[in-house]
Order: structure tokens, then sequence, then C-alpha cells
């Protein structure tokens, strides 16, 4: 196989893919997809395709970190995970996935496949490395409990980021200090770690070939299975189904409703870190309700 003397230009990252990966690349274009880098359908010799991530400026480790994430997930076989082909410094390569219209059972098949992922497991909150949600790092060093770990490695960290940046009204910063003091009373029943996917909103969910769904773009660590749930009623596109099937493999402890609101302030702190005051009011709406979810608990004990 032969291959040019110098990278490429505008692309070096496909003299490194076809190294690693022992082929030889016939064509390339750009395709959607990708917030930290760019997206590419490559085609090999033979006619075989691939999907890669490119990242010109990313922090380094993102593609390792990612490809962690995806064989983590996979390692449950609990449901399809895009397959990871190799990966550098600054890039991953993945198995290429034919989208298709959902088969009849899609959304039973989703919603038993992630209650059987999440039941799989982890042996702590936290994961192995630390990795990203976007952009944004996500420290995973393991904490035996729960609240501790939703409490230091995730909202606390973009509480204080999005302070600093003048983001955060008076009120709402209140309201996030007065949520970390309620929280170990607002987390639910005690339940062990569970393999989260991190990042589950409906653009991380493919429909494959079959009409079956294949995760990617994970942002992994073992935590409360209801944040994986939350997320996904976040932004939508989830049937109502999914959720019904879940509860149906693998129900909920008592008050998972109530405890939505709690764990999408994660989401839109990311959200806000990223993007500014335009979720701001989402983000204030979700801390009225985890913390009036907490009230309206602690009165009705006291009755």
């Amino acid at each position: 196989m032969s291959r040019p003397s110098s990278p490429r230009p505008g692309a070096p990252w496909l003299d490194a893919v076809e190294a690693d990966l022992g082929v030889r690349i016939t064509s390339h274009v750009r395709v959607a997809g990708g917030d930290i880098g760019d997206s590419h359908r490559v085609e090999v010799a033979g006619g075989e395709r691939l999907f890669v991530k490119s990242y010109a400026t990313a922090p380094p480790g993102i593609a390792e970190a990612e490809a962690r994430g995806l064989a983590w997930l996979d390692e449950a076989e609990a449901i399809r995970v895009a397959r990871v082909r190799g990966f550098g410094a600054d890039w991953l390569a993945l198995d290429w996935i034919d989208s298709a219209r959902p088969g009849p059972d899609y959304s039973e098949q989703l919603g038993r496949a992630l209650a059987k992922l999440h039941a799989s497991g982890a042996p702590r909150f936290g994961f192995e490395t630390d990795n990203w949600i976007g952009p944004l790092t996500q420290t995973n060093t393991p904490v035996a409990d729960w609240a501790e770990f939703y409490a230091t490695h995730r909202i606390e960290p973009l509480h204080h980021r999005a302070r600093d940046a003048g983001t955060l009204p008076a009120e709402i910063d209140r309201r996030l200090d007065r949520l970390l003091e309620a929280l170990p009373g607002l987390i639910g029943p005690e339940e062990p770690p569970a393999r989260l996917h991190g990042d589950l909103w409906g653009g991380n969910v493919l429909c494959d070939e079959a009409g079956a769904p294949c995760l990617i773009d994970p942002a992994v660590y073992g935590g409360h299975r209801e944040v994986d749930l939350a997320m996904m009623q976040l932004f939508g596109g989830f049937a109502p189904e999914v959720f019904r099937a879940y509860q149906r493999e693998r129900p909920l402890a008592p008050g998972a409703a109530e405890r939505v609101a709690l764990y999408q302030v994660y989401p839109l702190l990311v959200h806000v870190c990223l993007f500014g005051a335009g979720y701001v009011t989402r983000l204030a709406g979700a801390l009225e309700a985890a913390l009036d979810g907490a009230a309206s608990r602690t009165t009705g004990s006291e009755a």
C-alpha cells in the first residue's frame, strides 16, 4: 500500500487512519454531526464505509475517551453500540451506520435495552478515566456515595463555571446552593451504580439499517439510572412507549417522576455553560421543581 510522503493538505488524519487501520481511503466527504470535531463518511478500497471524526483543536485524549466509553457500553451486550475501528490523537473511526425507519417494536426494544444496560451496572459511581460531555470535561473520580458524586463531580463544577462567567442571576445562584445542601434528601432510594450513557438525548440514538436502536456519542460513568431517563425527557424525541417498556423491564423506585427535574439540572447547566443565558429560564424551572418537590416531601412527612 502506497502512502503520500507528507500529510494531505487540510486532512492529515487521513494518513493516520490509513496507516493505523491498514486500509486505503478512496473517498471522503463531510457529513452532519459532531459538536467538537468534524464528521466524515469515508470509503476504503473494497467499498467498506467508515464514520470518522477528526479533531483539529480538541483537547488531548478526547478520541480515546469516546472509544473507551463506547466499548464500555458495548460490554453490557444490551443494545447495539457504534463499533470502534480505531482512534488516534486527533481522530476516531467507527463503523458506518445506515439509518432506516424504526421497526414496529423500536420503542419497546429501546426501553428494554436501556433497562438491561443500566442493570449491567458499574463498579462504583464514576469511571476509570475522566471524559467529556460535549467540549466540557467531566470528572469521574470514583466516589462511594451518589449524592456526593452528583454534587461534587457534576453540579458544583458547572455551577462555579457559570457563576464565574456571569451567566447566573443571583437568585439562580442561591437556588443551586440550596439544592446542593438538600441533595442527600432528594436523590431517592439507594441504588447500585448503573451503567450510564451519560448524554442520552435524541441525537445520540440512531435507528440502524435493521430499524433497531444504536447508541453513539456517550459521556459514560457509573451513576443513578434516572439520570439517563431524565435527559431523554429534557428535549424530547422519545416515544412514551420507550419509558413504559423500561418500567416493565425494570421498575423505577417510588418518586422517580418527581426526581426528573433534579436530574435535569446537570444537563441544563451544561447548556448554560455552552450556550449562555438562553437556558437559564429552563434551569430555573428545574431547580424550582426539584426544591418544591423536596419541600412537599418534608411537609408530608411532618403531617
